[in-house]
């Protein structure tokens, strides 16, 4: 995998995970949103990855195996700390 991809592939799930994690909120409000964000992340980072894997006819070796298990880690980090920054930063600006 190139560092291009691993840019391109980090990007469009941390989005997708942000977004999710966002409406399961609403959702689910009694549960943590970092757990949310957690568990949103696994799935959007391995189904992506997966995806993308069988797309690009990339094989499934252990190697990429241990990329798929470090994008969705990466991805969670991403979600988790980028909209909260984003929405204090508002909120820091409106009052």
């Amino acid at each position: 995998m190139t560092v291009e991809m691993f840019i391109y592939l980090f990007t469009i799930g941390s989005l997708f995970a942000s977004l999710l994690t966002q409406a399961t909120k609403k959702a689910f409000p009694n549960v943590s949103s970092n757990i949310l964000a957690l568990a949103n992340a696994i799935i959007v980072g391995i189904l992506g990855m997966v995806c993308a894997y069988v797309l690009m006819s990339i094989p499934f070796t252990a190697v990429n195996v241990i990329y798929i298990a470090l994008m969705a880690i990466c991805i969670w980090m991403g979600s988790m700390l980028g909209y909260d920054k984003i929405v204090q930063t508002l909120e820091q600006l409106k009052g």
